[in-house]
């Protein structure tokens, strides 16, 4: 698509950019991208791809902007409250480019209108912090042929998979189901201002480097970030071919709602164990030892360790949670808490009762209990 000499104006650090140019600047304006969730994540992506060109861009979202958001969502100010964000949203976007096209989406995304929403536009980025939302959306994406970028967040961690059509593992490989209600949310963890809008910030990256077709897209990896460390890891991740949606016999042809939790799942949820807790439950006498599994990588693993503890690393767990599905209540244990976050959200879709998560990880560990332990 040709640009104005407006656009070329303010689109002039890209043009500059060989990689980009007028033709991924124009790749950018024909584009439709959506974006599920204004929020913690979808404010920063929202407005990065607003700033970018994005052609026509969806914001789909079905609250009210409230006080207590303003803390990480940095699409809308104090003006905004009890507004609706997808409608707040837009207007501050098309202040920021008038250019392009903002649609407000002010609903619910649902296993009901998921497909029909997601193949209106090109690429979708989600932001949501729900389950079945994240659910909903990676069906949809897979079932249209439609790239994803999913991102989540948790304290002081992130995470973010990308997701292309017959080139790699799609969220509900890595998560293959979860019910919500069962992970604490933001509300009751808590989560760093700052750490959506890092994660925000690279899902936007990914769009736009899908969209001008420039680098090597987070397909087949996971990335995590830790804040506290400041510190991104990758993790292989492989597509399953017993994917329930994107597998070789996929059971999933239309997004759905999530079948009834039975008596063991309904009654279980994440365990947050702080160091001092688990110290205290190792030591208890008279009770049983929890089974500690360290999901971090081998070679994390063989440097320092707690006693007992066995390793499978985050990437293999989904093809050997068997091996733990018939223990009660097993502790999960990581660098700093994110891994083992992920791995305990994994536990729950095969029905592991109570899994509990190592809050702060082996850092804390080290630095509340044993300061003589190694952490790679």
């Amino acid at each position: 698509m040709s640009l104005s000499d407006r656009e070329r104006t303010r689109y002039a650090r890209h043009l500059a950019l060989a990689e980009v140019g007028l033709h991924g600047q124009g790749r950018l304006k024909a584009s439709r991208v959506l974006v599920v969730g204004a929020g913690g994540l979808g404010s920063p992506a929202a407005l990065y791809l607003a700033a970018a060109g994005v052609g026509t861009l969806g914001l789909l979202d079905c609250d009210r902007v409230e006080v207590s958001n303003l803390q990480r969502q940095v699409l809308f100010d104090t003006a905004a409250l009890g507004t609706p964000k997808a409608r707040a949203g837009r207007e501050r976007l098309a202040a920021l480019n008038p250019e392009i096209r903002v649609v407000a989406h002010e609903l619910e995304l649902t296993a009901a209108n998921a497909r029909e929403l997601v193949a209106q536009y090109d690429l979708i980025l989600d932001g949501s912090d729900r389950l079945a939302t994240r659910y909903h959306v990676n069906d949809a994406c897979v079932l249209t042929q439609r790239p994803l970028v999913t991102a989540a967040v948790h304290r002081f961690e992130g995470q973010l998979l990308t997701y292309v059509p017959g080139r790699g593992a799609c969220y509900r490989c890595l998560f293959p189901s979860a019910r919500d209600g069962l992970v604490a949310s933001c509300a009751q963890t808590g989560v760093l201002g700052v750490v959506p809008g890092v994660l925000g910030a690279l899902q936007a990256t990914e769009a736009i480097k899908l969209i001008t077709g420039i680098g090597e897209p987070l397909i087949g990896r996971l990335l995590t970030y830790d804040a506290l460390e400041m510190r991104f890891d990758e993790f292989r991740i492989r597509r399953r071919h017993d994917c329930a949606v994107c597998g070789d016999s996929p059971s999933i042809t239309e997004p759905k709602d999530p079948e009834p939790m039975s008596a063991n799942a309904a009654g279980g949820n994440v365990r947050r164990l702080l160091p001092a807790d688990l110290d205290s439950l190792l030591r208890e006498p008279g009770t049983t030892r929890p089974l500690l599994v360290d999901v971090r990588e081998v070679h994390e693993f063989d440097a320092g360790h707690l006693k007992g503890s066995v390793n499978i690393p985050l990437a293999q767990l989904p093809q050997r949670l068997a091996e733990i599905a018939a223990k009660d209540a097993p502790v999960f244990i990581c660098r700093s808490g994110g891994r083992s976050f992920a791995a305990c959200q994994m536990a729950l879709t095969a029905e592991v009762a109570a899994p509990g998560n190592l809050e702060g990880g082996l850092l804390a560990w080290q630095a509340q209990i044993d300061p003589s332990l190694r952490v790679a």
